[in-house]
């Protein structure tokens, strides 16, 4: 192990982790609002739209993101649209992840029963107000585990952001190697900056999960 070849460049893998974590959590948002509209409209099964959605899912799904990338940043300027490679990576993640949170959310907005739902309607309560305050906060107790995972899935998958020249952790790794051939000290970084981004999430899910456990939802 060459420990000044990677004291020098740790800054680097700093700035990189910076931009990594940035383009993630901003396409991890995006992700979890479409999701969360797409498990709406497949609960309510509205017409036409639910349709749409499950065709969006599946094609997602059963793409791989370096592909859907290189469609968005080779393909859409094509046809005149014109992105930098930041905003590619946030949109093709969020594209990615939408349909990964959507079976989520929608796994657990059915794993409410339909008794409770009607039970709060012949109450007075109006729809809104049912999916505020009985189906939602249980819908999303019983969808952290699968929130979470997608979650570090989609922060792993930021790994080929490289191939659209972003400057990411492996993107700093690869020319590190290509430049100095210092292999292992590239990789050990790459993985340790990636542990560092990751486990944290990891441990904050399961103790979300707990936490929303003891407090008696998803029962």
């Amino acid at each position: 192990m060459d420990i000044a070849f990677m004291t020098k460049y740790l800054p680097m893998y700093e700035r990189a982790a910076v931009l990594t974590v940035k383009i993630g959590l901003i396409g991890i948002a995006f992700a979890i609002l479409l999701g969360l509209i797409c498990a709406m409209i497949q609960y309510h099964k509205v017409p036409v739209a639910r349709q749409i959605v499950a065709v969006y899912i599946e094609i997602s799904r059963n793409t791989p993101l370096l592909v859907q990338l290189f469609f968005i940043y080779y393909g859409f300027p094509k046809i005149g649209i014109m992105m930098q490679p930041e905003t590619c990576g946030v949109v093709g993640l969020a594209f990615l992840g939408g349909s990964y949170m959507a079976e989520a959310f929608r796994s657990g907005l059915e794993s409410v029963a339909k008794i409770q739902s009607e039970s709060a309607l012949s109450l007075g309560m109006n729809r809104a107000q049912v999916m505020r305050y009985i189906v939602l906060p249980q819908a999303v107790s019983v969808s952290i585990p699968a929130f979470v995972a997608n979650v570090i899935f989609l922060l792993k998958e930021t790994s080929v952001f490289s191939a659209i020249s972003l400057m990411d952790l492996m993107f700093t790794a690869k020319d590190l190697i290509g430049l100095y051939y210092k292999t292992t000290e590239s990789l050990f970084l790459l993985v340790v900056f990636y542990l560092i981004i990751l486990l944290p999430v990891s441990l904050l899910g399961t103790w979300l999960e707990r936490r929303v456990r003891y407090a008696g939802f998803g029962d």
